[in-house]
C-alpha cells in the first residue's frame, strides 16, 4: 500500500470488521487504551468504534504531550514572557491551553507579552538570530517524537554561539507513562478502566522503536500493538490484540512495520542522548508525579537551559474547577461524563487542555461525536 487512501478502503474495513466480530468471545468484554490523540481522532471521524462488537471498548488515553503539560509549567512559561521579557516560542495549540486563573499564552500576549508562534525550532533559532539584543526562549514540548528537533536546535545555538537563545524543556517519556497507567490504583480498583491492551503510539515509536515497550509488556502482562493513525491501521491492530488477549499472548507486535522498526531511528536517539538525560521525575496532567518520565537538558548545554538561565517561581496552579481532564487522560471518564463539555468548554472557550489540543479526546468528541453518548459512542439520535 503506498497511497493514503488505500487505508480507508469501505470494504476492507468490512473485511476487517467481519474478521473481530468472529474472534471477540461472548461473554467477555475487550478494553483496548489508546494512548495517542491521533488514533482517539482517528476512531471518531471515521466511524471505527461503529464497526466494533459492542464488547470491544476503546479507553481514551494521556492522548498528547499538550493534553498531559500540567499548569505550573505553564505558568512558567508565561511568567519567562511576563517577568523577564523574552521573545516566547511556542506551537500553536500551546497559545490556549488554560493556566492559573484561566490564563493563556494567547492572553498574555493580548496583554503585551512578546510570544510568537513557531512551526519549528528552526523559526526560533532565526527569531533568535534577527534579535540579538533579545533573550529568546523555545517552550520545548513533546513526546519522543519531538525531541530530536529540539536536539537540534541546542547543538545548532552552541555551533554559533548564539547566547541569546534557550530551551524551557518539557519532554516527556511514552513508555513511563503505560507503565504508571497500569501502576495506579484507579486502574486496578475501578472497572471502568480495566485494561486489555495498549494501542501504542506511532509516531513516538518512528523514534524509540518497538523495543522500549517490551518491559513494560513483560511486567504487566498487558499487549501492546503499535498501530499507524488511518483507520485500517487502528482496526488491523485492534484485531491483532483480540487474538492476543484470547490467546493469553503479552507481547509487542507491529502492525505499523512501514514506518516503525524494533530499533527505532539510531541516528535521532543518538542526537537526543547528546543533548538530553533523564529527569528523577516530571509531574503530568492527569498522572501525577512520575519518576524517570522525562528529559532535562545536559550540563554540557546548560547555557541553553532556560531553567538555569532564568529563575522561575514554584507554581501550584490547578484544574479549572468541574474540568474532567485529569480523570479523562488516565481513562477514568469520557469527555461526555464532563459537566463543563459543550457548555462553558467548547473551542473557542477551553477551560482544559482536552478541549485545546488537536489531539485531544474532547477535541475529538466535540469535531466528531459532539452528540455520541454511550460508552461505546455509537449515534444516537440527536
Amino acid at each position: 500500500m503506498k497511497y493514503v487512501n488505500e487505508f480507508r478502503q469501505k470494504d476492507l474495513a468490512r473485511t476487517i470488521a467481519q474478521n473481530i466480530a468472529a474472534e471477540v468471545r461472548p461473554g467477555r468484554d475487550y478494553h483496548i487504551m489508546e494512548f495517542c490523540g491521533g488514533h482517539t481522532h482517528a476512531i471518531f471521524r471515521y466511524g471505527v468504534q461503529d464497526l466494533m462488537p459492542d464488547n470491544v471498548h476503546f479507553v481514551h488515553g494521556p492522548g498528547c504531550p499538550v493534553c498531559v503539560l500540567p499548569i505550573p509549567r505553564i505558568d512558567n512559561a508565561i511568567e519567562l514572557c511576563e517577568k523577564h521579557n523574552v521573545i516566547l516560542c511556542t506551537y500553536g495549540d500551546m497559545m490556549r491551553v488554560p493556566a492559573s486563573k484561566k490564563k493563556s499564552l494567547i492572553k498574555a500576549k493580548a496583554e503585551g507579552a512578546d510570544v510568537r508562534m513557531v512551526y519549528s525550532t528552526q523559526d526560533a533559532l532565526e527569531i533568535a538570530r534577527k534579535n540579538p539584543d533579545r533573550e529568546v526562549v523555545f517552550f520545548a514540548i513533546g513526546f519522543e517524537t519531538t525531541t530530536p528537533p529540539t536536539a537540534l536546535a541546542l547543538r545548532q545555538a552552541k555551533k554559533e554561539g548564539l547566547m541569546n537563545f534557550s530551551v524551557f524543556c518539557n519532554h516527556v517519556l511514552t513508555p513511563s507513562a503505560i507503565g504508571h497507567i497500569l501502576d495506579s490504583e484507579d486502574a486496578v480498583a475501578d472497572p471502568a478502566v480495566k485494561l486489555d491492551g495498549f494501542l501504542g503510539p506511532s509516531h513516538v515509536s518512528s523514534v524509540i522503536g518497538s523495543q522500549p515497550y517490551e518491559a513494560a509488556v513483560a511486567k504487566y502482562k498487558k499487549p501492546v500493538v503499535i498501530a499507524g493513525f488511518e483507520p485500517l491501521d487502528v482496526m488491523q491492530a485492534s484485531l491483532m490484540l483480540i487474538r492476543q488477549i484470547n490467546d493469553g499472548r503479552c507481547e509487542v507486535e507491529n502492525e505499523y512495520n512501514r514506518v516503525v522498526t524494533r530499533e527505532g531511528n539510531l541516528k535521532a536517539q543518538k542526537l537526543v542522548a547528546e543533548t538530553f538525560e533523564l529527569r528523577d521525575g516530571f509531574e503530568w496532567r492527569g498522572l501525577g508525579w512520575m519518576e524517570k518520565s522525562a528529559l532535562k537538558i545536559k550540563p554540557a548545554f546548560a547555557d541553553w537551559d532556560a531553567e538555569r538561565r532564568f529563575e522561575l517561581s514554584e507554581s501550584k496552579g490547578k484544574d479549572v474547577k468541574g474540568c474532567a481532564c485529569p480523570e479523562i487522560l488516565r481513562g477514568l471518564k469520557k469527555p461526555l461524563d464532563c459537566k463543563l463539555f459543550g457548555t462553558i468548554c467548547t473551542p473557542e472557550n477551553p477551560q482544559g487542555s482536552c478541549m485545546v489540543s488537536s489531539e485531544g479526546s474532547c477535541a475529538a468528541y466535540w469535531s466528531y461525536g459532539r452528540f455520541r453518548g454511550g460508552d461505546e459512542g455509537k449515534e444516537t439520535a440527536a
